[in-house]
């Protein structure tokens, strides 16, 4: 078996304010919206994040981001009106960070200098 590609998926209740919340956390606006209740951000050549519209599973994600340098993203986040947790260390050199979206799926940026 192959695969090609990661999606990783956010269900949200309200789709219109999550994708404002993602346009923020992103930095930009969605790169497609392919379909009602969709929206799709490409994060890295085969990594696209996606926002979906399900309410009844809405609040259930993690979703891990790598980061080059966390405190500059933590910064343009607070530049973005989003209010990141705390920093934790983890093992070897490793930090990260949370943020949580609307309907509290956990977004965590990671800074990890040994990948």
């Amino acid at each position: 078996m192959s695969f090609t590609h990661v999606l990783a998926v956010a269900p949200v209740r309200d789709i219109d304010a999550s994708v404002a919340w993602y346009e923020r956390l992103l930095g930009r606006a969605a790169d497609s919206r392919p379909m009602p209740g969709l929206a799709d951000w490409h994060i890295a050549p085969y990594a696209w994040l996606q926002v979906f519209q399900a309410p009844e599973q809405a609040g259930r994600t993690l979703v891990n981001l790598v980061v080059d340098d966390l405190d500059k993203a933590l910064a343009d986040l607070v530049a973005r009106e989003i209010t990141p947790g705390p920093v934790t260390p983890g093992a070897q050199r490793v930090r990260f960070a949370a943020v949580e979206d609307p309907d509290g799926n956990r977004v965590t940026l990671i800074e990890n200098p040994a990948s």
